[in-house]
């Protein structure tokens, strides 16, 4: 009845279940890890293997965790470790930056952690704002494997137009934003 050494009903490998406090900061910060891990691997699926395993590792040191510390600097140096091991697993491979650019870019990465939380979150709150036949354009620009181009054709309009008017609601989006952070400071 194990995944990963993990029991199915949640409880850590010692039989201690996690406390709710826990579980709360796990499900929390868990997009935060996944991106974090992001910047630090080439490819998304292998940032998400890295996360799995990050989670595995967490889940069995949750009573190490210290209550009133910052659990996101915990965790992320839990996945530090991983990304090191996959690394060292990808050594043969001819395009790899260097463990002092990694390291940097993840000490980066945690220190602006908070910042980009409120970014992300200004972003949705103003997208949210957005007349809707805006939202949906941005939306269809974004979506994977979409180009300029592609969307000018699916709507029968210039590639111009879409483009001015992509570039107008990115105005109107980095404005809101701008505004939703200063209101937040």
């Amino acid at each position: 009845m194990t995944t990963s050494g993990i029991d199915t009903l949640g409880e850590t490998p010692s039989g201690e279940l996690p406390t709710d406090d826990f579980v709360s900061l796990f499900s929390r910060y868990q997009r935060r890890l996944f991106l974090y891990i992001l910047t630090q691997v080439p490819h998304p699926v292998d940032a998400e293997e890295i996360l799995q395993e990050t989670s595995v590792v967490i889940w069995r040191k949750a009573a190490q965790f210290q209550p009133g510390t910052n659990f996101f600097a915990w965790v992320s140096q839990v996945a530090n470790f991983e990304v090191m091991k996959y690394r060292s697993r990808r050594k043969r491979e001819k395009l790899q930056f260097s463990d002092e650019f990694i390291a940097q870019v993840a000490t980066e990465a945690v220190a602006r952690a908070d910042e980009l939380e409120l970014r992300r979150n200004a972003l949705l709150h103003c997208i949210e704002k957005l007349r809707p036949q805006d939202r949906e354009l941005i939306q269809q620009r974004y979506a994977p494997g979409e180009t300029g181009k592609n969307l000018a054709e699916s709507k029968h309009r210039p590639a111009n137009s879409v483009y001015q008017s992509l570039g107008r609601i990115r105005r109107t989006l980095w404005e809101c934003i701008q505004r939703q952070l200063a209101v937040e400071s």
